[in-house]
């Protein structure tokens, strides 16, 4: 190999490489052209190339560490640029796009909603009419340690906060992954888990209302509700998404119709995960907290909802 004659050869593109990323390192991305950011890439594959080459060869410590120099900094710049711009995207999304797909699903949330809400009614209803309904709904043990003793159960939080916070959200985000899944079913595991979990809650709520804790328990329940409990229903409004790909495509073709509205799930989901991971934190530490005076996690709670909502309207006028 004829060292001096590849060098002459090669330097070119050396210095090529070495004056755009004098440019990229002191003027940033904005100062590159398209067909540029496309060089820079090519010559980036083609020096690595020629520093294997050097290091085969053994062409000299200098040459070698030139070469180094150039990957090095070139990686850098090329990989870095990039995971800004992924950082960038992930920013647009949940200050813009979150709230946008929000509105776009705006009716499979109220079917969510109302699915929800239509089995706490019927199941505070029958708690009412026959006190027998609980025990086919609620645990034997809360409802004797709510009835016997007069006492709520979240006490056992108390002393096991970060396990507990991340147990929580953990157990909220398999609920939510399940209530989406069951869109594969046509909907009907969505609606279920949906149903299902309206109906606990009104059990309960009918409970602590029954024996004089409902103050207490909705001041424990506020707080991390004000996003768990949308958090349900946009997994919910999900799993209807996918549930009307599989049984209503049209005007799409269904392997079409899944991609649209699996990517509008998603979405959502990507949206839901850090609501439930917030939850639970606040599950964990603020509302079964006796330090802090139930007015006080009332309007934490109802400030969390309100903001979330004003969130939800944080989307372009055009939509």
């Amino acid at each position: 190999m004829d060292v001096q004659r590849w060098i002459a050869r090669r330097e070119i593109q050396w210095q090529e490489l070495e004056a755009l990323l004098k440019r990229l390192e002191t003027k940033g991305l904005k100062s590159l052209k398209a067909d540029e950011i496309a060089l820079l890439a090519s010559l980036y594959r083609s020096v690595s190339a020629d520093l294997a080459r050097a290091k085969t060869n053994q062409l000299g410590e200098t040459i070698i560490q030139q070469l180094q120099t150039l990957t090095s900094r070139s990686y850098s710049q090329i990989y870095q640029g990039s995971r800004k711009q992924e950082w960038r995207a992930v920013l647009s999304f949940y200050l813009w796009g979150f709230p946008s797909v929000v509105y776009e699903s705006r009716v499979y949330i109220a079917i969510a909603t109302m699915l929800f809400m239509v089995g706490a009614l019927i199941a505070w209803w029958f708690s009412w009419r026959d006190p027998s309904f609980l025990a086919l709904v609620v645990p034997e043990r809360l409802i004797s340690l709510v009835r016997d003793r007069g006492e709520l159960w979240m006490g056992s939080i108390l002393g096991s906060e970060p396990l507990a916070s991340s147990g929580i959200a953990i157990n909220n985000m398999t609920v939510c992954f399940r209530t989406v899944a069951g869109g594969i079913t046509g909907g009907l595991l969505t609606a279920y888990f949906l149903f299902f979990n309206g109906i606990l809650l009104g059990a309960i709520g009918a409970l602590v209302q029954q024996n004089g804790l409902a103050y207490p328990f909705w001041a424990f329940v506020f707080p991390h509700g004000a996003l768990e409990l949308p958090a349900i229903f946009l997994a919910g409004a999900a799993g209807l998404l996918i549930a009307k790909a599989l049984l209503f495509p049209a005007p799409y073709r269904r392997i079409d119709a899944f991609k649209i509205y699996g990517n509008q799930a998603a979405q959502l989901m990507f949206g839901v995960v850090p609501l439930l991971l917030i939850a639970g934190a606040i599950e964990g530490f603020i509302s079964p907290n006796p330090a802090i005076p139930a007015p006080f996690k009332y309007l934490g709670g109802t400030l969390l909802l309100c903001g979330l909502l004003a969130y939800f309207r944080n989307r372009p006028s055009s939509l």
